[in-house]
């Protein structure tokens, strides 16, 4: 009897993924690969009950004969092991950057005499609506909160981009990038202080108070479902970071990060050239353990950020404060540095990783930009924050446009770089 083999990444069974098993039983044996959590996550769906469920989920399904697990979301494993004389597929895949694994999967399957079976995608109202409560279950606190410590255990280096507004954490949890035959994307955003309070139009010295970051993270929160990084610039005094915590913690937060520094708060890449003050030791280390004390849950992270090498204190200074940090409950570092040589930052995640393998090291390569992930992650980074990127190349674009606007009065010279409406609203989910 010839096999059918189609992959299922989803957790609850709809008429669409029905269709395709009725259509799969006509050309023979049924096998459904389930993706993996670590593939599902390169999918762009983050799962929410364990492989082993969706694995039982799927063996009962009537028409199925066996159940495997699929360990990337590209087939090629797969089909080796396998060699299926059929692959069934929904027609969704032939645009868009599933594209890839389309054209993939069927180069393999004609090397190896196979065919591809593509039926049309189930477009309903029960479709609909369980995909909008997939989406809602993976955005409620209890779910969000939790995934940044998942991704940590998942993911070689985790991607975190900077957020400021409902439409950039769109952006952020929508762009999938397809090359050299796989996808790529972002794990995590990341609320800086810097870019919400520019996009206010105030300065960076904590002038925005936390009530009017939480209506930033709201709207982010409201639109999507990936974790959110927040800058917690100094975390003010241990009394307040206390409640802060809580907050944060109640909203699906997954993490705050706060700078060892105490004072009127200065953006870090100015370095030396303004006054700025790095808290002691033993302070900073309270508000940590103020702050671990408050929280209600273990999926909540407090990571600290060292200003050393930012102030040119020393690499001794900076590792000294790790090691303090770690014990006082932190449950990561953020090690920083405005030169553009990762020298330092790479020498800083050798020395600390020497001593500890587990804590995880967070970088932010603003200055040093041309370090690559994979280069990070060889040194033991876990998380790489990409912290400013859309707020400096939003501004130069529209101030040119409003330029040119005025320049020409009217707005025909800046339609070839402005993008159509249609499909900035083709961002956003109608319910």
């Amino acid at each position: 009897m010839e096999t059918v083999y189609t992959c299922f990444c989803t957790e609850v069974i709809h008429e669409g993924h029905l269709n395709i098993i009725r259509a799969a039983q006509r050309y023979g044996k049924v096998i459904v690969g389930a993706l993996s959590d670590q593939a599902l996550i390169r999918y762009n769906r983050f799962p929410t009950i364990p492989q082993d469920e969706r694995v039982r989920l799927y063996r009962r399904l009537d028409g199925v004969t066996n159940v495997v697990i699929q360990d990337d979301m590209l087939y090629e494993d797969v089909l080796a092991l396998i060699r299926p004389d059929y692959v069934i597929h929904g027609d969704n895949w032939r645009t868009g950057p599933e594209s890839v694994i389309r054209a993939q999967v069927k180069e393999k399957l004609e090397a190896m005499g196979g065919q591809l079976i593509e039926v049309p995608y189930t477009s309903s109202e029960q479709v609909r609506k369980v995909d909008q409560q997939l989406r809602e279950k993976l955005a409620m606190p209890e779910y969000r909160r939790k995934r940044l410590r998942q991704l940590l255990g998942l993911r070689p280096v985790v991607k975190a981009l900077e957020t400021h507004s409902g439409l950039t954490g769109l952006i952020a949890e929508k762009t999938v990038v397809a090359q050299d035959g796989r996808l790529d994307q972002f794990d995590a955003m990341w609320v800086s202080s810097l870019c919400d309070s520019t996009a206010k139009g105030k300065p960076d010295i904590e002038l925005v108070d936390l009530s009017s970051r939480l209506r930033t993270i709201d709207d982010i929160m409201e639109v999507t479902t990936k974790p959110i990084i927040l800058d917690g610039d100094t975390g003010g005094l241990a009394e307040h970071f206390m409640y802060n915590v809580r907050t944060l913690e109640r909203m699906g937060v997954s993490a705050v990060i706060i700078e060892d520094k105490k004072g009127l708060k200065k953006n870090s890449l100015f370095g030396t050239e303004v006054e700025q003050t790095q808290d002691d030791i033993e302070s900073f280390s309270e508000k940590i353990r103020a702050g671990k004390r408050a929280q209600l849950t273990d999926d909540f992270m407090i990571i600290a950020r060292i200003e050393s090498l930012i102030l040119e204190r020393g690499m001794e200074d900076a590792l000294g404060r790790a090691s303090a940090f770690v014990e006082a409950g932190a449950d990561g570092i953020m090690i920083h540095s405005r030169k553009k040589d990762p020298a330092e930052i790479l020498e800083f995640c050798d020395r600390f990783r020497a001593g500890d393998k587990h804590t995880p090291i967070v970088v932010v390569p603003t200055s040093f930009n041309a370090v690559t992930e994979d280069m990070l992650a060889a040194h033991g980074v876990n998380i790489v924050i990409y912290a400013n990127q859309l707020t400096r190349s939003a501004f130069p674009a529209m101030q040119r446009t409003a330029e040119d606007i005025l320049r020409y009065h009217r707005a025909k010279e800046v339609d070839d770089r402005l993008m159509p409406v249609k499909e900035i609203i083709s961002l956003i989910d109608e319910l």
